[in-house]
């Protein structure tokens, strides 16, 4: 079978879509399907395109197996609705009329979370005539309303009736949250066609190692208990809740110890900068920007508990982070700020503490609760390892691809 797979982002980016795609796609080739991803210049989240690449009309490399294409599209930073816009429409049509050029295609898949890049896998479906595959990462438009993005308008109504265009002409939705699913079947969306891939963890890169002592002396962390945020500094994470929580520490008789590492890049992160230079955390807040995903393990191997949050919104109850995952497959507590499933996640497979988003007394207590009982961490710790392999990024690849099988043959 031959997957041709539509997505805006793809390593060397290192940020959940891009992740997903390529390791189930190198999964996928592994057992003997043909995949081609189309994709664009990598330079999320800053805008500048990375290293080893230029943003040009064509450019094709070999990775993994994998055949993948890279077009043209207007790159900006992620940050500005409008612009982010043009960089989403300019990939849609330059990968739909990349796509034309792609002989024997058996099945397309596009991935959100913006869906223009669905937009362009129906519309290659229609032409090719194979089915197309919705990969559902995020309720977008709903979500440009939940960070305030934008209001409610004739624009967001008319993404909303484009949105459940794609998904009833598509022959299979997977999403990534059980809440997707239940979501869409509330709108009127056929149950029987939507599966849940949740995304997980490449256990056999991300597993427990000893804290990197050289970045330790780098980032002068060697002596203190180290609380780590790795990911987007973007709206939706309301991160300024953890720097809240840092002042209070400072302050508290136990907490001076406790310092926080914000590794990342995204909309927020000067913003977040002067926050903390204005609240006098430059001794116990260290700013890292994006590094390469082989070097993200040496990351978090620097961390006593990993942070997670989000924006206290009726939306993100429905999301599930995907570096919940990769902190189970190293073995680090969670303090988990993101109501919904994937704190239900937490407390099932008891691997964290939850606190309520954007609650900073709640953030400030799981500190210290941490940070006094070592022996409560070694048993979060134990109970995230034990966790990892029910998300195994293998296992789940080889049941998409059976979806993906089931619904080519179907058609």
């Amino acid at each position: 079978m031959h997957i041709l797979f539509l997505t805006d982002n793809f390593p060397p980016e290192v940020n959940a879509p891009a992740s997903r795609t390529h390791e189930h796609g190198r999964q996928w080739a592994a057992a003997g399907e043909q995949v081609t991803v189309i994709t664009c210049a990598p330079n999320f989240p800053t805008g500048r395109v990375l290293p080893g690449y230029r943003n040009r009309l064509w450019q094709q490399e070999q990775m993994d197996g994998m055949r993948v294409i890279r077009v043209w599209s207007y790159i900006t930073a992620n940050e500005g609705f409008v612009r982010r816009v043009l960089d989403y429409v300019s990939y849609m049509l330059m990968a739909f009329v990349a796509a034309l050029f792609v002989r024997r295609v058996d099945i397309v898949v596009a991935t959100s979370p913006q869906f223009f890049t669905a937009v362009a896998g129906w519309a290659v479906g229609a032409v090719k005539r194979v089915p197309f595959v919705f990969e559902l990462r995020d309720l977008w438009p709903e979500s440009i309303k939940a960070v305030g993005a934008m209001r409610e308008s004739a624009v967001i109504r008319g993404l909303e009736r484009l949105e459940l265009f794609l998904y009833r002409r598509a022959a299979l939705i997977v999403t990534v949250t059980h809440s997707f699913r239940d979501t869409l079947m509330r709108r009127g969306i056929d149950g029987a066609k939507i599966e849940v891939i949740t995304n997980g963890v490449d256990i056999a890169r991300f597993a427990p190692r000893p804290k990197d002592a050289t970045l330790e002396a780098e980032l002068g962390l060697k002596d203190g208990f180290v609380a780590g945020y790795i990911g987007t500094h973007g709206m939706a994470h309301a991160l300024e809740t953890l720097l809240a929580a840092m002042q209070r520490l400072h302050a508290h008789p136990e907490g001076h110890a406790v310092r926080l590492l914000l590794l990342g890049d995204g909309a927020r992160k000067a913003a977040l900068h002067d926050e903390a230079a204005r609240l006098g955390l430059a001794d116990t807040v260290r700013f890292v920007d994006t590094v390469p995903k082989e070097q993200v393990a040496r990351y978090w191997s620097l961390l006593d508990v990993s942070i997670i949050h989000l924006r206290r919104t009726e939306l993100f109850t429905t999301v599930i982070p995907s570096k919940l995952f990769e902190c189970m497959g190293m073995g680090i507590p969670v303090l988990h700020g993101v109501a919904g499933e994937s704190a239900d996640i937490v407390r099932k497979e008891g691997c964290g503490l939850v606190f309520e988003p954007e609650n900073v007394d709640e953030l400030v207590e799981g500190l210290l609760t941490l940070q006094r009982d070592g022996a409560a961490r070694e048993r979060l710790r134990a109970a995230a390892l034990a966790a990892a392999h029910h998300y195994d990024r293998g296992e789940l690849a080889s049941r998409m691809l059976a979806l993906l099988r089931r619904a080519g043959a179907a058609s």
